[in-house]
């Protein structure tokens, strides 16, 4: 689990932090698949990560959901990444057929040991479910893990019930466990560019 220390301590951007931008597909814009999603502001909030991470030359990775079936097949123009990130200069791009980023070709883990990265920030679509896997998993390979929670979202779910459950509801409950569980900083976008634009600029 990640270091307790470092999830009580003030945020603090490091000058190599990886931003790891998950899924921003334009698969997630079939509503009539995928159903009534949360956080309208989700894309320009992911921007204004992306804009922070170029301008101070801190590392990119960017990941893309491969399925077999449903929006985001490769080929279609479901599995196209949005325009907010489709000219990003990435450090590595990963493909990936589950919902952990670390489950993904080329390996995630191996790529930020070999750098020394010990900080993620994790942005992207969806909240609850590969954001989530990706953080968890994140926290329990020892790695500093953001949460910018502003910057991503998710869609109405129905339970084993039968009963919907809001993409607010989902989000919420999702920053809630991994803020209670110590997996990761759950804070806003707002507070990780301020933080990233106040430490040292890489050359």
């Amino acid at each position: 689990m990640t270091n307790t220390s470092a999830l009580d301590a003030p945020l603090t951007i490091d000058t190599d932090s990886v931003l790891v931008l998950i899924d921003v597909q334009k698969g997630f814009e079939d509503y009539a698949f995928w159903g009534t999603r949360d956080n309208p502001e989700a894309e320009q909030r992911i921007g204004e990560l992306v804009s922070a991470w170029e301008s101070t030359g801190r590392p990119i990775v960017v990941v893309q959901h491969a399925s077999q079936v449903g929006p985001l097949v490769p080929g279609t123009s479901g599995f196209e990444l949005k325009d907010v990130v489709a000219g990003v200069r990435a450090d590595l791009h990963i493909t990936k057929p589950v919902n952990s980023a670390f489950y993904g070709t080329p390996d995630l883990h191996a790529w930020l040991q070999q750098r020394g990265a010990r900080q993620v920030v994790i942005t992207g679509i969806m909240t609850n479910v590969c954001n989530e896997t990706t953080a968890r998993m994140a926290g329990n390979l020892g790695y500093d893990t953001v949460f910018p929670a502003d910057a991503m979202h998710t869609f109405d779910m129905a339970g084993p019930d039968g009963a919907t459950v809001p993409a607010a509801e989902l989000a919420r409950a999702t920053g809630a466990v991994l803020h209670a569980m110590r997996f990761a900083k759950v804070t806003t976008t707002e507070a990780v560019v301020a933080a990233a634009q106040s430490a040292a600029v890489i050359s």
